[in-house]
C-alpha cells in the first residue's frame, strides 16, 4: 500500500485523515498541496480515478475561488486550466493509493483499501 495525502495545514479533514492512517500504523506520505501541488501525471491520475472530472476536485466554498471568478470564465477548458494553475482551489484531503484515490475524509473507502 503506497498511501499519499495531500492536504493543507490548516485543514480539519486533512488532519483526520492522516490520524486514521497513523491509528492505524500505516504508513503514509504528506504533502502540502499549497506548497507541492500536484504534477500533471498526479493530477491526471486522481481525475480519472474520480471519474475524470475536475469539478469534483474544486472547493467552490472557498475564498480563492471567489477571489479567481472561475464561474465566470467561458469554458471548461478555461476553468480547468485556471484550476489547475491554484492548489488553493482543491479540496482536500486527497487521499491517493496507486490509481484510486479519495477526496476529503472517507475511512469507509479506505478501509476496504486495507481489506484488499
Amino acid at each position: 500500500m503506497n498511501i499519499q495525502i495531500y492536504g493543507k495545514s490548516k485543514c480539519f479533514d486533512t488532519k483526520k485523515a492522516q490520524r486514521y492512517f497513523k491509528e492505524r500504523k500505516i504508513k503514509f506520505q504528506d504533502i502540502d498541496i499549497l506548497k507541492f501541488g500536484l504534477s500533471p501525471g498526479e493530477y491526471k491520475s486522481v481525475k480519472a480515478a474520480l471519474g475524470g472530472n475536475f469539478y469534483k476536485l474544486m472547493d467552490s466554498e472557498s475564498k480563492a475561488y471567489q477571489d479567481c471568478f472561475i464561474e465566470h470564465l467561458a469554458t471548461d477548458e478555461a476553468r480547468e486550466g485556471k484550476f489547475m494553475e491554484n492548489f488553493a482551489l482543491y479540496k482536500t484531503p486527497i487521499v491517493r493509493n496507486g490509481r484510486k484515490a479519495t477526496i476529503g475524509y472517507q475511512p469507509e473507502i479506505w478501509k476496504k483499501w486495507l481489506e484488499t
